[in-house]
């Protein structure tokens, strides 16, 4: 089957945040969506559709919790894609991964504990720390231009520190797309374990990766990681379904996974809804097709975005995209403010990526650029790049 990648569903009014702040633009038409938030800008896939019609058809829309054929589907997708042959009792529901972390925060950390994070990263992960009094342990990638590095010394050293119990793991990294690679990864868990750093690794972004490239899991890594890690999946952004509200988290150790759901009842945060596991299994049994086909699109998007700034724009760098659907851009050459960055983007451009800076301060002079949406709307957002900063272009 060829899926639709070339008709969106404009979402203003329906509850979109990314869609709704530019409502107030008037330059805003119907050639501009927005390519911040990371959801999609595509239609889901048929098979997840019409299934969930026949499951809305055929049963009672009550409470509900976990299902055997939901944690089975989940098992098979991570073996089939990650070589990792997880037991079903190691799979705790979360409604999002950020609740996750937030909760993984509360239950193996006490405040003013330190918690790692590569920066710059994806913004929930410095709320989790700050809003729960943790303290907030920076470990700046290093920017090689067209790729980004772990500072080795700098985490052997913070994790050293007595009060350092924690490192929340972006992999794929978010914003920058960086793939860490088996030996990286084998070095951090090598770094945790020795200083008793107990690992989150966010994995939401790990099906989406680009032809050539391969994502590990972190609970492959050895049995002594595993022991010491969460692994935080979901079909969200995978299959476009945030809006259900489900992710599967991995415990393995049974220690850690009882206190992270002792943690969990405090907020009565359990079951997701009925429909959140049923559109989970549907995607995992049958999207295979549709995920083969977004990754194409969205390496396809990718290019045309590198080809345009190598002929006009050359002095804007692009991190290697390896996975995620967004494009990290280096501005900085321009000479701009951020914030300068934003207005031109917004009011000139009408174009609403994620600001760099929302990443914290390394992303500042960068913008994320969210490649989920049909090819023609990459093409019209150049167009207008062009016109708004055609004095910094090369021909």
């Amino acid at each position: 089957m060829k899926y639709d990648f070339e008709n969106i569903s404009p979402r203003f009014g329906t509850g979109s945040q990314k869609w709704q702040e530019m409502k107030n633009n008037p330059l805003v038409t119907d050639k501009v969506i927005p390519f911040s938030v990371a959801d999609m800008e595509l239609k889901t896939a048929p098979e997840i559709v019409e299934g969930l019609k026949n499951f809305i058809d055929n049963n009672i829309l009550g409470y509900a919790g976990s299902n055997k054929k939901y944690r089975q589907s989940v098992c098979n997708w991570m073996k089939k894609h990650h070589d990792w042959e997880v037991k079903a009792d190691w799979l705790i529901e979360t409604h999002s991964v950020v609740n996750a972390f937030f909760t993984a925060i509360k239950a193996f950390t006490k405040k003013s504990d330190g918690v790692i994070l590569f920066t710059p990263v994806y913004y929930p992960m410095y709320k989790a720390i700050e809003i729960n009094e943790r303290k907030l342990v920076e470990v700046p990638l290093i920017n090689n231009n067209s790729a980004y590095d772990i500072d080795w010394d700098l985490l052997e050293n913070k994790a050293s520190e007595p009060n350092t119990k924690m490192l929340i793991l972006c992999s794929p990294h978010n914003p920058c797309g960086r793939i860490w690679t088996k030996e990286e990864l084998t070095h951090i868990s090598e770094i945790c374990l020795k200083n008793d750093v107990f690992v989150v690794s966010d994995e939401i972004h790990s099906d989406l990766i680009m032809p050539s490239f391969k994502h590990t899991s972190y609970g492959t890594l050895s049995d002594e990681a595993r022991q010491n890690c969460m692994v935080c999946t979901a079909p969200s952004k995978t299959f476009n379904l945030a809006g259900m509200q489900l992710s599967n988290i991995f415990i393995p150790n049974e220690k850690y996974r009882k206190l992270f759901q002792a943690e969990q009842a405090t907020d009565a945060d359990f079951s997701c809804s009925i429909l959140s596991y049923e559109a989970c299994r549907l995607a995992y049994d049958y999207g295979e097709d549709w995920l083969q086909q977004l990754i194409t699109l969205i390496n396809t998007n990718k290019q045309i975005v590198i080809d345009f700034m190598h002929e006009y724009f050359p002095q804007v760098k692009i991190t290697e995209l390896q996975a995620t659907y967004l494009l990290w851009l280096d501005f900085r050459a321009f000479n701009l403010s951020f914030k300068e960055l934003e207005k031109i983007n917004r009011e000139k451009a009408c174009l609403y990526f994620d600001e760099g800076y929302i990443f914290g301060k390394a992303g500042e002079g960068f913008e994320r650029w969210n490649l989920a949406c049909p090819t023609k709307y990459i093409k019209s957002a150049l167009t207008r790049l062009y016109n708004a900063y055609k004095t910094f272009a090369v021909k």
